[in-house]
């Protein structure tokens, strides 16, 4: 039974320079993924966590726009709000009331009405009710229903949006799903297979219908039965946009990404082995590990490559420094072309997935804990000794522990580390990553 929520999508569409990323920055405090140190993409984020009145969901920015020409412009909103369309439950429409309302608004205002999704409408910018409040009321002719004034600089009117946000989440939100099958997203850069990959997985060509503009997300997911057990693909694969400028592409991608990792429990990234793994790899890996998901490297094409007895040893070790911040990973050779290992990629999803969802009984933590405190001495500083005292998982998908510790200060990442691969040791956890919350307790506390 899975206790996962899936979070919300709420995409962020409007021309250049509204305001969208001063509003991404207010709303989403200082928690900037691992995204960020990679380099190319925005320069902005793309990507926030926020959560309103415990209700927690994930606000993509659905791209830049250069501001060259009108045309530009519009066209590019228009591939904003189609790839907002196709990825959110709720669309965010931002506009700037010292701006007032311009053609390309009008345009996109029609394409978010006919696609039948919520949309909030944000007036920006509104500094001062005094001063700009009857210049808000135009935005009603754009008939996406009332304007809600915000100012992102000041934070102003944040919480009568956000209410508006969430009031048009699907029902069930908070609630856990029902649905048991594993949720599996199989994400990669273009053209490494990931569509092969499910097509040899059903066994035919379902997913020829991706060239059709505004096919939705959920034609997507694909469901297929494997040895008795149910799973559902999600397939980031989606819309290919023809003569796409690069930059653009690899928004769009990153965007789909976060989209179906946000809805899986296991990601399976393809990594096409007649390339070898590279930085956009690493950026699409850096999305599912930031999200705390089971993880498996699916090497694909490995049938295209001349091998030796060190080929698969060469392999790993560049996956495995490329992708260091991911040691968990399982990495596994396919081909989608010929079948090759793909009772082996099911078996190993079984098994990923099981791990993110395990459990491990206190007693059995804290005896690991104190065997690995007596191997090696927790670190002093000026004297004073980390002292652990206790340790319990508090959640799974992924498994979160928290250690209570004597001082924040002195438990240095190193040493986190080094609990964690004990606890590795024992119970494995292969293909799951780990999640660590140092608390502190007085010795008094006890």
């Amino acid at each position: 039974m899975s206790n996962k929520k899936r979070k919300p999508i709420v995409a962020v569409v409007g021309r250049p320079n509204v305001g969208k990323s001063t509003l991404f920055n207010a709303l989403a405090g200082e928690k900037i993924s691992i995204v960020k140190d990679t380099p190319g993409i925005t320069r902005d984020r793309i990507y926030a966590d926020v959560t309103w009145l415990d209700n927690a969901f994930t606000m993509i920015d659905t791209g830049g726009i250069e501001p060259d020409s009108n045309d530009i412009i519009l066209s590019q909103m228009r591939e904003q709000a189609q790839l907002a369309i196709d990825t959110a439950d709720v669309i965010l429409f931002m506009v700037d009331v010292k701006q007032g309302l311009v053609d390309a608004d009008f345009r996109v205002a029609d394409m978010l009405r006919r696609s039948k999704k919520p949309v909030v409408l944000v007036v920006n910018k509104v500094d001062s009710f005094a001063k700009f409040g009857n210049d808000v009321y135009e935005f009603y002719n754009l008939g996406i229903g009332e304007p809600f004034p915000i100012s992102s600089v000041n934070k102003l009117g944040f919480g009568e949006m956000l209410d508006e946000v969430i009031k048009h989440f699907p029902t069930g939100y908070g609630a856990e799903e029902e649905d048991d099958r594993i949720r599996v997203a199989i994400v990669g850069k273009p053209n490494v297979g990931k569509s092969s990959l499910i097509n040899k997985m059903l066994g035919e060509n379902r997913l020829i219908v991706s060239d059709i503009a505004g096919t939705t997300r959920d034609a997507v997911d694909t469901d297929v039965t494997y040895n008795g057990r149910d799973y559902v693909f999600i397939d980031t694969a989606g819309l290919r946009r023809k003569n796409k400028i690069k930059e653009d592409l690899e928004h769009y991608m990153i965007v789909r990404t976060v989209g179906a990792v946000e809805r899986a429990d296991v990601v399976v990234l393809v990594i096409d082995a007649t390339e070898g793994v590279t930085e956009q790899d690493a950026k699409i890996a850096g999305i599912a590990h930031d999200r705390g998901k089971a993880v498996i490297i699916a090497v694909n094409k490995w049938d295209a490559l001349e091998k030796d007895d060190k080929t698969i040893y060469r392999f790993t070790e560049k996956v495995r420094n490329v992708l260091s911040f991911m040691q968990y990973a399982e990495i596994i050779f396919i081909s989608a072309k010929t079948g090759q290992r793909m009772p082996k990629l099911f078996e190993t999803i079984d098994m990923v997935s099981e791990n993110h969802a395990m459990r491990v009984q206190t007693g059995v933590l804290n005896e690991i804990m104190a065997e690995a405190v007596a191997m090696q001495q927790p670190p002093t500083d000026k004297g004073k000794r980390l002292r652990l005292y206790y340790i319990t998982q508090a959640s799974v998908k992924p498994p979160t522990f928290v250690i209570f510790v004597n001082d924040k200060e002195l438990m240095h990442f190193s040493y986190t580390r080094y609990i964690e691969n004990q606890i590795r040791q024992t119970f494995g956890f292969k293909g799951t990553p780990l999640r660590f919350i140092i608390r502190e307790r007085k010795d008094s506390d006890k």
